[in-house]
Order: structure tokens, then sequence, then C-alpha cells
């Protein structure tokens, strides 16, 4: 009985001890993750179900550290992300490490998963979308929203809204002279036509405009906004040219205004300034924003180079920046990269090829609120052509590029700090 009775007290003990050991989960962003893009998936479920995590930056990639609970174990399980099972005295040691003084890391709470909402047409598009592609892979959640949504004010119900590759200042990406006689884009400016209509507007580009100007708004209440490829460029030449007409009479039914050019409002945009538009309805360019057309980098030294920042002063774009890789494959698109020279100077540069003077991934603040523009199409297709299947994600589970889309999804859950002055 005495026998029996040490066997239980030893049990009972080495299966506290086993608790103590299994206070905490880390989720590893370096290279010994088995897949990062899920992991941020990890990320986002704890969160939705209200369990404490923290963001660890610059640490192994950008960690996340988890309360220890078993339903997260088997997720990751589940879904064959790599983590480690820390004590509360490794977990410590960790944490007063990342606080030292002369060390560039920080860690910051994750409070809530934000409301992602996605700006995309609902009628099949012969082209996929990267942003929708990465949070389907990863397993977070969104609500495809598209003008109707928009005109009607349902854009404050989200926390964060990225823009499919949208073309908003109605020249339907300027596809004209390579596929106006295809069905898919007949349907589009059919369609297009209709919902303008329908919303009250004479124009798709008016209505275009308005939506451009909600986004704006919903920035400056707070909002975060992230775009890619032409959504990013044509964002900003449709606020510049609100007071003029851009559109040539295959895609509006007139003429362009001849001083189009001389009527832009730089000061409306978030991120570019003195650009010249492509006035050729005909030529696959809405201006010398995008560097597409003239960059003279080869296929084969095509790479961009993510900024370092200081993780415990500039948490944003540190948080932004997460990765495993700091030079990262580049990857083109109807807006690939953007020339530095026509970046205002408040706008921060935080990723780019320097030697071509080009920007691939930039950043700023209107109002209460921020916006990110990430050139390119899809992270891991080096030359996306309409048509062309999508990226299957099970090839690529470890893409740094696609790395930056999904810190920009996690980033409003973030607690950010007060900067020291």
């Amino acid at each position: 009985m005495a026998t029996l009775r040490k066997i239980i007290l030893i049990f009972i003990l080495l299966l506290g001890l086993t608790n103590a050991q299994a206070s905490y989960l880390l989720i590893p962003m370096d290279e010994s993750q088995s897949n990062h893009l899920k992991a941020y998936g990890i990320a986002h479920w704890v969160l939705e179900n209200l369990i404490s995590a923290q963001w660890l930056l610059n640490y192994r990639g950008g960690s996340f550290l988890i309360q220890y609970d078993k339903a997260i174990e088997t997720e990751c399980v589940i879904r064959n992300v790599s983590y480690e099972i820390l004590a509360d005295a490794k977990v410590t040691g960790i944490l007063n490490d990342i606080a030292r003084e002369d060390v560039n890391m920080d860690a910051l709470k994750l409070e809530k998963a934000p409301k992602i909402a996605v700006y995309s047409p609902k009628d099949k598009l012969p082209w996929d979308d990267a942003v929708t592609m990465v949070l389907t892979y990863a397993e977070i959640p969104y609500t495809v929203i598209y003008d109707e949504e928009i005109v009607n004010g349902e854009l404050s119900q989200y926390d964060w809204l990225h823009l499919h590759h949208e073309d908003f200042t109605g020249q339907y990406g300027k596809f004209y002279a390579a596929y106006k006689n295809m069905g898919w884009y007949t349907s589009q400016v059919r369609n297009a036509e209709a919902e303008a209509k329908k919303l009250g507007f004479n124009k798709v580009s008016q209505l275009k405009l308005y939506v451009a100007q909600s986004i704006k708004q919903y920035v400056g209440n707070g909002g975060f906004l992230f775009a890619m490829c032409s959504a990013t460029d044509s964002y900003d030449i449709a606020l510049a040219a609100e007071q003029t007409d851009i559109c040539e009479y295959m895609y509006d039914g007139d003429g362009m205004d001849p001083q189009a050019q001389e009527k832009l409002d730089f000061s409306k945009t978030f991120a570019f300034q003195n650009f010249t538009l492509e006035r050729n309805p005909l030529i696959y360019e809405y201006s010398d924003i995008d560097v597409t057309t003239y960059r003279k980098v080869s296929s084969e030294n095509d790479y961009f180079t993510l900024f370092e920042f200081s993780a415990k002063w500039d948490q944003v774009p540190t948080m932004l920046c997460q990765n495993h890789e700091t030079t990262i494959r580049a990857f083109m698109g109807q807006t690939t990269a953007f020339n530095s020279k026509l970046i205002k100077p408040n706008v921060l540069i935080m990723g780019e090829n320097k030697a071509a003077g080009e920007a691939r991934y930039i950043h700023g603040e209107y109002g209460q609120g921020t916006w990110t523009f990430y050139g390119g199409h899809d992270p891991e297709d080096y030359q996306h052509f309409v048509g062309d299947k999508p990226t299957n994600l099970e090839m690529h589970p470890n893409s740094p590029g696609y790395r930056l889309i999904l810190n920009n999804v996690l980033f409003p859950a973030a607690k950010k700090k007060k900067q020291k002055t």
C-alpha cells in the first residue's frame, strides 16, 4: 500500500512539473518554422478565441508567444505549424533579454482579432489576388465588399481593408488595347456601368472617385488600409484627379480634359506627387509612378531589401517588416514598384531596390489611421499574366514575400506603445 501511495505521489508531482513546464507556447518565425503563413493563422485564431498573445518583434523572425493551452497545441499540429513549449522561467529570461535597451527587440501585446474586409469585384475576373489567396491559405476569415457596400456606409464595420488590384481611375485597368474583344472585359465594363447607374453615378470614374474618397475618410477615422499592384498608384491618381477628367472616350464616352495634367492636385494623395499621367489610352500604364515599362533590372538580379527599424522606438514599421529574410525576391505586376523620386518626403520606405531607384513597400499615416502600399502582383509568381493559374501556396509555406502581407493583416491587433519624446 505504501508503495502504491508513493507511486501516486510521484505521478502527481510529475504532472505538476509538466504543467509548470508547459506554461507558454512559442511559435518561432525564423528558419525553424515549418509553415510561416499558417503560423499567422494560428495567431489570428488565438485572438478570435480571446487568448492572450504577444508578438516578439525581431526575436527569431518575429515569433509569437502565447499562454499555453492544449487546444492551441492541437491546432498547431493540425496546421503543421512548428511550436515550442516553454516553462515560466524560460519565458521570463526571453522577455528580460528582449527588454534590454541595447537589444533591438520588443514584445507587443496582441489584443483582438481584426475584422477584415477585402475590396474586390463580385464577378469572376481572369486573375487572382495574392491577399485573398494567402488569407484563405492561412485560414484567416475575411468579408468581400465592393462599391455598393462602401456607398452604403458599411466600411466602418471593419478594422482592416485590402484593395484588390483595382483601377480607381475608371479606365478598367487600361486593358482596352489588348482585351477589348474578350468576353471577360466586355462583361466587366457592362457590370461596372450598371453598378454606377444603380448607385446614382453617371460614370464609372465618378463612382470610383467616391469610393476612393470614402476609403480616405475611413483611414482618417482610424482604419488600416493595405493595397497591392494597380490599386496603389491608381488610387492616388484618382484622388489627385478629383477636379478633372482623365478618361478617354472608350472608357467613359467622352474625351480627357486637355488640361488634366495641370489640374492634378498632389495635396490630395497619400503617397505620390509630381507624377505625369500616361495620356495614351492604348498604353497599359497610368503614369510614371510605376517603373514596369522602363526598369532595367534583370530577372536574375531582381530583389528588394527590407529596412531594419528600431523595435522599441518604431514599432509600426518593425511589425510590418518582420521576416526570416531581409533580401526578398521581387515580382512584377501591372504596378511592379514605385519610382522613388515621386514619393512624398513624409512617406516611409520599408523595402526598396536602391540601386534601381525603386521603392517596393511603403507606408504612411493619415489622420488616425495608416496605409501601406506593396508593389507587384504575386510574391511567388515572378511575372503573372492574365489567365495564368493561381499560385499554390502549399508549395510556398515559408514565402517571405507573402509574410509581408500577413504582417499587415495582424498589425491592427497589436497594442502600440506611446513613442518616447
